[in-house]
């Protein structure tokens, strides 16, 4: 038999849910505006090269991601782009991700090729006793001589959108996450020229539950941008592309950069 309070538990539990939902918006909507703010800390335009970027968190999480990118000046007028993955998710990644960023700055200041910097960072990390390893993928744009130098560090390959529209995977030999203390990372130049769309992007992008990622990695080869828009419109494109609705099982990160005329 229902006690006489039956009716006054049900609204007591109503009451109950619908703050928790209250509560998860909220933290939701702060966890997103934390995430961005992180992201977009100390971004600057850079002579020579145009970036863009995109951010997308999980759809059904309110828990802030580990991924991350930046734009770094060096000497010469070269930039360096680099597009990274912590493992987890959570307030801790956040922290992390922050950490491993900063780390990258110092490591970068000291003008080392590309390669030698994930050896640098690896070891940083490492000595760190941090239980978070992170993958990264640094490109040294270098316009003076139309080349860029890739290096990764278990990050997938980077993405070029010929003049044509076409998007073709770059192949970058692929070491092991940052924070492992192997190292072992390689170092490979490719062509950089005005007019050439270059993507980053973390897993989120093409990664999919009960899906192979070779798939969505062919799925991303297979679309078809608009070579002379803005990087803000090929952005806009690629991810109505591979993100239907704008609403992703995964954070996803994403930046492109194009070498300016």
């Amino acid at each position: 038999m229902p006690s006489g309070n039956f009716p006054q538990d049900l609204v007591g539990r109503a009451a109950v849910g619908l703050d928790n939902a209250r509560r998860y918006a909220r933290e939701h909507g702060i966890a997103v505006e934390l995430q961005r703010a992180l992201l977009t800390e100390g971004l600057c335009p850079r002579p020579g090269i145009e970036v863009a970027t995109r951010y997308l968190p999980a759809g059904d999480s309110a828990l802030v991601g580990g991924d991350w990118y930046d734009v770094i000046p060096m000497s010469r007028r070269r930039t360096l782009l680099a597009m990274g993955d912590v493992m987890g998710h959570g307030v801790e990644a956040a922290v992390a991700m922050r950490h491993y960023r900063a780390m990258l700055r110092v490591v970068a200041a000291d003008g080392l090729p590309p390669h030698a910097m994930l050896e640098r960072l690896d070891e940083l990390i490492t000595r760190s006793g941090t239980d978070r390893p992170a993958t990264c993928l640094l490109v040294l744009a270098d316009p003076e001589n139309g080349e860029c130098l890739y290096t990764s560090a278990g990050h997938l390959p980077p993405a070029i959108l010929a003049a044509d529209g076409r998007v073709g995977l770059f192949p970058v030999p692929v070491g092991p996450p940052l924070g492992t203390g192997f190292g072992g990372y390689e170092m490979v130049t490719g062509c950089c020229t005005p007019g050439r769309t270059l993507l980053l992007y973390t897993d989120g992008l093409v990664e999919r539950r009960e899906q192979d990622v070779d798939e969505w990695l062919g799925r991303l080869a297979r679309q078809r941008l608009p070579s002379d828009g803005s990087l803000e419109d090929q952005l806009a494109v690629l991810l109505a592309g591979l993100v239907p609705g704008g609403t992703a099982e995964d954070d996803v990160a994403v930046m492109a950069a194009r070498l300016a005329p």
